[in-house]
């Protein structure tokens, strides 16, 4: 079994930020790997113990993203790609997904299943899987919080917007992974010590082939702003219970409207 994982250096969204005449300050020094890929990379290591598989790592950034894919293949990936992007790329999820694309398009090893996070922490929008899906034309599922494998076949668990839904998914398959599967494993003395030696291949991203004029965003971001203050809610004042109660029911049917 050949289990591939996308997996991508983000902004830690724990660290301070601002919001300066419109433009996003962050410091660029406190990066992290995307906590909903270290889920998927951990469900891709339970399946190979599993089925006696290879887990490889793709992962599409700048030169310092290098050091969160060490921290995966510490984890226990075999193997690992950078596609090695300028530090000033500002790439949407379909320019991701034509980069990532082009990758598998150009690769020899058959994969039995890729896996992505369902969405990345800095946007959150949750498309590049989708859209890699289809432009390789594997089926897939999203959101998935549980994954087994027998037979040429992935059963699939997803979390859906009214419960789960059990999806069955042949070979050749898509799936992006929930941060609520599992919970990643911290990578061992022993694994950092091995990840160092293990094969980790930068590619620039001019050496793939592809165009990079047609690498163009097709959603752009004009400006940030703050988050508008709250509104506060109404006050409901009265010395007894039963008069509360009774003024709480006149403002839920006169004035909430519900």
């Amino acid at each position: 079994m050949n289990i591939a994982v996308c997996i991508k250096q983000v902004p830690d969204v724990n660290a301070p930020i601002q919001i300066k005449e419109g433009e996003l300050i962050q410091d660029a020094s406190r990066a992290v790997l995307n906590a909903y890929d270290a889920s998927a990379v951990e469900a891709a290591l339970v399946l190979a113990e599993a089925h006696e598989g290879n887990v490889e790592l793709v992962s599409v950034g700048p030169e310092n993203a290098r050091e969160k894919i060490r921290k995966a293949l510490a984890m226990g990936a075999d193997r690992a790609t950078h596609i090695v992007t300028p530090e000033d790329a500002e790439f949407d999820s379909a320019v991701y997904a034509d980069i990532l694309a082009a990758h598998f398009e150009q690769e020899d090893t058959d994969y039995e299943i890729i896996a992505c996070g369902k969405q990345s922490q800095d946007t959150d929008a949750g498309l590049a899987g989708g859209m890699l899906a289809r432009k390789l034309g594997r089926p897939f599922t999203t959101n998935a919080v549980d994954l087994e494998y027998a037979d040429g076949e992935l059963t699939v668990t997803r979390q859906a917007d009214s419960g789960q839904e059990i999806i069955a998914l042949p070979d050749g398959c898509l799936v992006t992974c929930s941060n609520d599967m599992n919970e990643p494993r911290i990578p061992s003395l022993k694994g950092i010590m091995q990840s160092k030696k293990k094969p980790l291949d930068a590619v620039p991203l001019g050496d793939m082939g592809i165009d990079e004029s047609k690498l163009n965003p097709r959603t752009t971001i004009d400006s940030y702003e703050e988050k508008p203050p709250k509104e506060p809610g109404p006050k409901i004042e009265a010395e007894e219970p039963g008069v509360m109660a009774g003024k709480l029911v006149e403002y839920i049917e006169n004035k909430a409207g519900i």
